[in-house]
């Protein structure tokens, strides 16, 4: 943990301050996105089978496939993961359920990912390089929005997920952990699950969270309690403000008593 640097945080846990981040929940929304297919909100959920109808189109993959469709909006880097999702997308494909991949990195593995749109026609969409309107089609269209990542302060693209009623998959680790709960069954039925955690860092344990997204995903009554769930959670910088506001006046207020 730390990339190196654990031992230092450990030893200065006593003056180190984790905040997470937030998104601008004007830029995303998509009850008034104007990158997408269709307008939705946590009251018109529906709407947002349009835009996996057009992300489907943008990217070729099937329109009668049975399972969720996975979306990846990342750096094609082992940071963030993207070596153990092309590990666990045999698992995926054979469950009957898609891809649409965008990014940009390692050569290997743009190549790699690549080739798997090729061997998998009408399931996996890859889209090599960046697009900001689209990065918004799939926040809109994808049901889930994959993001393993082996270490992340915080991570913006879960909370877009969360806004979006796309449930994040992430690894258990730094602001992932933080944002997202996993939709075990406890959580489930208390209410508060948003979306689904792994840990270790294993494509195994990867796959057995994807696994459960869709299962969750075939009880269509139980996936839409954890969107609208999810899209009520608070990712907006209003928190986060408040929580630098708190440490900027402890460290004045520090400073004047020295």
């Amino acid at each position: 943990a730390g990339m190196g640097l654990d031992g230092l945080l450990r030893h200065r846990a006593g003056v180190l301050t984790g905040i997470c981040n937030g998104i601008d929940d004007r830029v995303w929304d998509p009850a008034t996105d104007r990158h997408i297919a269709a307008g939705y909100s946590v009251k018109r959920l529906a709407a947002k089978r349009r835009n996996k109808s057009a992300l489907q189109a943008q990217f070729g993959l099937d329109e009668g496939a049975d399972g969720p469709l996975f979306g990846v909006v990342s750096r094609l880097t082992t940071q963030k993961g993207l070596d153990l999702l092309l590990d666990a997308l045999p698992a995926i494909i054979a469950r009957g359920g898609q891809l649409a991949l965008l990014g940009s990195g390692d050569t290997a593995l743009e190549t790699a990912y690549a080739a798997a749109a090729k061997a998998h026609p009408g399931r996996v969409g890859v889209t090599i390089g960046y697009d900001e309107a689209l990065s918004h089609l799939i926040q809109a269209g994808a049901d889930a929005i994959v993001v393993p990542s082996r270490f992340e302060p915080c991570g913006l693209t879960q909370l877009c997920g969360l806004r979006y009623g796309t449930l994040p998959v992430v690894a258990r680790v730094g602001g992932l952990a933080d944002t997202v709960i996993d939709a075990n069954d406890a959580a489930i039925q208390d209410g508060v699950a948003t979306g689904f955690q792994f840990s270790p860092l294993t494509a195994e344990a990867l796959g057995m969270a994807l696994d459960r997204a869709i299962d969750l995903f075939a009880d269509s009554r139980r996936w839409r309690a954890v969107q609208r769930r999810a899209m009520t959670r608070t990712v907006d910088w209003s928190l986060p403000a408040r929580a630098y506001a708190r440490l900027y006046e402890s460290l004045l207020s520090g400073s004047e008593s020295g």
